[in-house]
């Protein structure tokens, strides 16, 4: 996908990086923010896991970060949830 320039110039002009180090850094949040929703859920779920976390609480967790990224995902119940993380 090709970087915003405009983007990269507002990158430039407030933060003092040099032009190839904004590109970069936007080209790694829009990477960052472009992970399908199922894989996000997924990598999440495995992460509050490896913490103890029980999965009631990951999935109220989950439901409130999908509600507060950039491009908010649909509202899911935990039953869909439960069927993205387990099939």
């Amino acid at each position: 996908m090709p970087v915003d320039r405009a983007l990269v110039d507002h990158v430039v002009r407030t933060t003092g990086l040099s032009a190839p180090d904004a590109a970069r850094v936007v080209e790694d949040v829009v990477a960052f923010h472009a992970e399908p929703l199922e894989a996000y859920v997924r990598r999440r779920h495995a992460e509050l896991k490896t913490y103890g976390a029980r999965n009631p609480e990951i999935f109220a967790a989950l439901a409130e970060e999908l509600a507060h990224r950039v491009v908010a995902a649909p509202a899911l119940s935990e039953r869909q949830l439960r069927r993205i993380v387990y099939g």
